[in-house]
Parts: structure tokens; sequence; C-alpha cells
């Protein structure tokens, strides 16, 4: 399906490096991309937007040559020569391989490009590009994070341990997939910095995204997907000020602010306390390092609990610790008053459906052999011991208030986008039941129309159910007002907390100062 072509001057234009000239791909007979064509141009940013399902990563992935099983291809896809396409996943843990340190994944590509160098001197030249690499995806600390397995970094840590790799490789095009996917407003200034880079060093880029703000940022031409089709595409600019279709109207269109839920009304105890925690990460040889110090936080019943800060300043370690994920920690976590264990393995089963866990990485979630219906609807037969017909009854009504109708309920994980799976581990959460809700990160991989839809049902969860409790881990300050107070971390440390307008508008320390004056637009040069 792929074919060499060499990118060169054409007629005074250069040629494109990458091509997709009326690709369909169908699955069991259906179009999940229908006669799309683009052409990814040397030093040029190609943008694909669209709502989760709308064929932007089948088609990305077509440049790789890689296609969903069993899909029947038509088309042609052509990548010029002189380097290998790049690849920035969405979901960057199911391209790093759990079982071998970073150093080891990095420095196998590096010593692959120095081969012709006196072994001598081998080591060391692959020791500093994979070093140059890491800096140039934005990770300063290199030597450390070589030494961790890719569970011990957060999802950002992974994105950009991703992206270094595809800077290794020395691609002339690469497809960065929801490349800012759960990361904070500066680390996705960065990240926008560092493709604007790459394009000026005469790379292509052919960008996957729901976020508006960085294709704004990046974008020399958009093509605007919906149900595999490109309903509108043009130069960003007049695309931006003039769309033509309702489509990309509707996704243009500014979110509309999130109102918070009522404020709960503060008697009692804490549904969930957190008292003297130090959670500890293993650290190669070195043992373990500490990763993590909350000294107090409290979650009142039918109160949002958001907690922000950087990539890598321990938001998911602390969601982990609550869920029983995590345990390598002092200190203790208590529902109701009394402790939980520390371990997913030793929570009764009452315990289990009461603090429910919602992944940032969801595909990694579900298992790729078994209709997402049937996973959704197990939780409520294991956890509060349902009849199968009612789990999955119930089940089909949860997920079609989240969106996700009957006919994408019956399908394997791998025929569901990010975003779609994102919604579907939101639904088994709820079939739980749960007293307390942490969901990590689960707007990132949506598009403006589902993640409206997605927060207005989380807003309604508090309002209507009695009992329920939110953590909402974000790097997003904008999703973060959601929330009835906001907990800030950085680098590890509980840095400041109170009612979400206190935080927002007059923040305090350093960190959370940083972190509201990021939330403007990204663009190329915005970060000193």
């Amino acid at each position: 399906m792929s074919t060499d072509d060499d990118p060169t001057e054409r007629n005074g234009a250069a040629a494109p490096v990458a091509e997709v000239r009326e690709l369909r791909v169908e699955i069991g007979g259906r179009a999940i991309v229908d006669g799309v064509s683009l052409r990814a141009l040397p030093g040029r940013v190609t943008a694909l937007v669209g709502a989760s399902g709308s064929g932007k990563t089948t088609t990305g992935l077509a440049l790789l040559g890689e296609y969903p099983p069993g899909a029947r291809v038509t088309g042609d896809v052509r990548v010029g020569a002189g380097g290998p396409a790049g690849y920035v996943p969405q979901h960057p843990a199911t391209v790093l391989n759990p079982a071998r340190r970073i150093s080891a994944l990095l420095t196998d590509i590096a010593r692959a490009q120095v081969r012709d160098l006196p072994r001598a001197r081998r080591g060391t030249a692959a020791r500093q590009r994979v070093l140059r690499a890491l800096a140039e995806a934005q990770i300063p600390d290199g030597e450390a994070l070589l030494r961790r397995y890719p569970h011990q970094l957060s999802g950002g840590q992974q994105q950009r341990v991703v992206l270094a790799q595809a800077l290794l490789l020395g691609a002339r095009v690469i497809v960065a997939d929801e490349p800012t996917t759960g990361q904070d407003a500066l680390t996705k200034n960065r990240v926008v910095n560092q493709l604007a880079d790459v394009a000026e060093r005469g790379i292509s880029v052919v960008l996957l995204s729901h976020d508006l703000d960085v294709v704004r940022a990046l974008a020399d031409e958009v093509h605007v997907m919906r149900a595999g089709r490109v309903v509108e595409s043009g130069p960003a600019p007049r695309l931006w000020l003039a769309p033509q279709q309702q489509w990309t109207r509707e996704l243009l269109r500014e979110p509309p602010e999130v109102p918070r839920p009522g404020v709960p009304d503060g008697t009692g105890l804490p549904v969930l306390r957190v008292r003297n925690l130090t959670a500890r990460h293993r650290d190669g040889t070195r043992g373990t390092a500490v990763a993590l110090r909350v000294p107090a936080l409290d979650l009142r019943t039918g109160e949002c609990l958001a907690v922000v800060g950087r990539s890598g300043s321990g938001k998911t370690t602390l969601a982990r610790c609550l869920a029983g994920l995590h345990r390598d920690h002092d200190g203790e976590v208590l529902l109701d008053g009394s402790a939980l264990p520390r371990s997913l393995r030793g929570r009764s089963r009452a315990e289990l459906a009461a603090v429910q866990y919602v992944f940032q990485d969801a595909r990694a979630a579900f298992d790729e052999h078994r209709p997402v219906l049937d996973q959704v609807a197990r939780t409520a037969t294991r956890l509060r011991g349902a009849a199968p017909e009612t789990a999955r009854q119930e089940a089909l009504a949860t997920l079609a208030r989240l969106g996700l109708p009957e006919d994408l309920a019956h399908r394997g994980v791998r025929q569901l986008s990010g975003g779609e799976l994102q919604r579907a581990a939101l639904a088994r959460a709820l079939l739980a039941r749960p007293r307390v809700l942490i969901c990590d990160e689960i707007t990132s991989g949506l598009d403006t129309v589902a993640r409206r839809g997605v927060l207005a049902t989380l807003r309604g969860l508090l309002g209507d159910r009695d009992g329920l409790s939110l953590v909402l881990i974000t790097h997003d300050m904008d999703t973060a007002r959601l929330a009835h107070r906001v907990a800030v971390l950085d680098a590890g440390e509980l840095v400041e907390q109170g009612p979400t307008h206190q935080v927002l508008t007059e923040p305090r320390h350093p960190s959370s100062v940083s972190l509201v004056a990021a939330t403007a637009s990204p663009g190329p040069g915005a970060v000193p």
C-alpha cells in the first residue's frame, strides 16, 4: 500500500514527503475512512481535526502502513525516501515496552545510528544522542528519567519519551496523534514550541488533535473530519475566520463557562481523608525515591476536588494511592473514618465499589479481546451482584447517556477511538455506584463537543446522585473550574489548596501562578 517517492523540487515547489490519495478503510463493510486525501509538505504542519471516531488516527496511521486488523484498504499512500515516518501516539504506554527501562528503549535506536563510529566511541555517542533527544522533547532531567520504567512515568512524561524516539529516528514526517493530551498548560506550550522547531528543520508534521488552541498555534493547513470524511479543508487562517460547514463551526464554537455544581452542605466528616501520605517510586538501582507528600487533604460528600499541577507533579500518584493502585506509601487514606487497605487486593468488594478510578489511558484499561459492553456490564455484576441481563441494560443506558450508542457498545476495543473508550471507561466506573469517583484526565482525549458533554454529565452526577464525590485530576485549569475546591501539586508536594475561585483568581504559590498564567492559548514562543 505504501510506496517510496523521492521528494524533490518539482516546478519550483517542494514535493510532499508523504501523500494520501482517496484513502478508504473498511471494517466489516463499514467505512471508517472514506475518500481522504492530503499532502504533507516539508517544514509544514498539516492538521486533522474532528470528533472522536472521525477517522483522524486511522488516516494518520496509514502513513506508517498500519491499519486495523481485518481492514479492507483502497487508495494510495506514499511516503518519501530519506527516513521513516515517526509516530507520537495518543496513548504512549502502548508503544513503550513495560519490561525495559527508558535508557534501553532509546539507546537501541541511537546505537543503530552510530554503528559507523569506532567501537570505543559508540556508547558515548549513543548516550549523547539520547540525552539530546530527551532535552529536545522537553525532558531536561534525562539522566534521572533513563533509569525508570514506563509505568513509573506520568502520562505526559511517557508522551515526551515517545516524541524523543521519533526525533532519534530522524524521520522526514512525524505523525503526532494528540501530542498534548494529558499535559499541563506549561508543558503543552513547550510541546507546541518543539513541534514548531521540528517543522522549522524541514520535517513535515501531521498533527491529529482535538485541542484547537494547539492547532491554531501550529497548523498551516487544516482538514476537518467527520464520520470518516473530510468535510472541509484549507489554509488555517481562512478556516478559522470563515468556516464553511456547520460541523466546523460547531467544533470551533467557544465552549461556555462550566458552571460549578451547588455547594455541599459541609456537615459531617469527609467521605475521604488523606493524612501524612508519603508515596515512593522505585528508582533503578538506587532503591526508592519520594514521589509525593500530602500532609492533609479532605473530600466531603457531594464535593468535587480538582487536583492540578504540571506533568510529573504527582497527580496520578495521588490518585493511584487513593484507589489502592500504588501501595508503596506511608500514612493513611480513610473512607468514612476507616483506613482503606493500601493495596487493591486487600480491599473488600464494598470498598472497591466505593472508590472507583477512571484511567487516563482508557485503551490500556480494557481487554481488547472482549466487547466493550461486556466489560462495562461486568462491573455491576462483580461489585454489586446485579443479574447479567440487568447489568447489561444498565450498561447500555449509561453508555448512551455518555454519548456511546448501542452499535458502538457491541464493538471491540480496537474498533473504538480513544475518546470513545474514555467514555466507556467512565460508564464502567459509574456502574459500581461509587461514593468516590476518581477521574484521571478523562477529558484530555476528547474533542470540544464531547468534552462539553462529559463535563455536563459529571456536573449532573454531582447534583443528581446522593453521596457521590469527585476527584478530578486535570492539567486543564478551565476544566478545574467545575470543582468546588482545588489542590495544587508541584514536584510531589501539596503547595496550595482552597476554594476554586480563590486558587484560580488569586493564586499564592509560584507554581499555581504559573499554571494560571499559562492557561492562555499556547503558541510558538509562548514559553521563555
